[in-house]
């Protein structure tokens, strides 16, 4: 049977077919309040209890409002296996410690240097980045965010490494073709009462749910309900 890494949200596994499929890239597209950063991280924390070495790369969050805010849905942030880098504007620019990465989000190719220096001091099997738009946005050269994007792509999947990235933009052109995986999450007011689906819209070498599966964001985190359906209004529908 194929290996699968499970994303921490049991019933997003199951609509994946048992998990991700190791050493590939994946994004996770939604609107802001969606649960995005939440999903991002019940993904590393997964791979950190099983004594995996994870970094997780946040962009928009600074790691200090990320440790207050996943703290209180129950995630050990302190686990010596997880790396934080905090590349935000107003952070500190550390990966812990005394590594520093000036200019970290300035651009995509200083990005992808400051982790493979990284990568060059520990074996990481997972890697997020919250959210990839962040670094697009820097970006003046769309030809160039391409060439680096797939080079970074391909120097992760030779490592063999899993990477997960968010996006709150609909439509991300480069990223949605050259990842492995596709996953959205929306949000709906529906007669005055906030509803929430996840789906999957794509997943290359697998079979998966096609459905849109409600979800909500409790105090342990996400729950997905496998066993329901979201019937979506064709007003809402895209």
């Amino acid at each position: 049977m194929e290996t699968r890494l499970s994303t921490g949200i049991e019933g997003l596994d199951r609509m994946l077919n048992g998990g991700l499929l190791p050493g590939r890239a994946y994004l996770v597209k939604g609107a802001p309040g969606t649960g995005k950063t939440t999903l991002a991280m019940h993904f590393a924390m997964a791979g950190v209890s099983r004594g995996e070495s994870v970094m997780y790369i946040t962009l928009e969050e600074s790691a200090e409002t990320l440790r207050t805010d996943m703290t209180r849905l129950g995630f050990n942030l302190n686990d010596p296996h997880l790396t934080i880098i905090d590349a935000t504007p107003i952070g500190d620019n550390y990966v812990f410690m005394d590594t520093f990465f000036d200019s970290f989000a300035k651009g995509f190719d200083k990005m992808v240097s400051a982790i493979k220096d990284e990568l060059r001091t520990r074996r990481y099997t997972r890697i997020v980045i919250d959210p990839i738009t962040m670094v697009k946005l820097t970006s003046t050269d769309e030809i160039e965010y391409r060439r680096l994007f797939l080079s970074f792509l391909k120097s992760m999947h030779k490592r063999g490494i899993t990477l997960v990235m968010t996006s709150e933009v609909e439509k991300t052109d480069v990223e949605e073709y050259l990842v492995s995986g596709i996953i959205e999450l929306k949000s709906f007011d529906l007669e005055g009462e906030l509803v929430r689906g996840i789906r999957i819209t794509k997943l290359r070498g697998s079979g998966f749910d096609t459905a849109i599966r409600p979800y909500v964001i409790s105090d342990g985190g996400i729950v997905v309900f496998t066993d329901k359906i979201l019937t979506i209004p064709s007003s809402f529908k895209t």
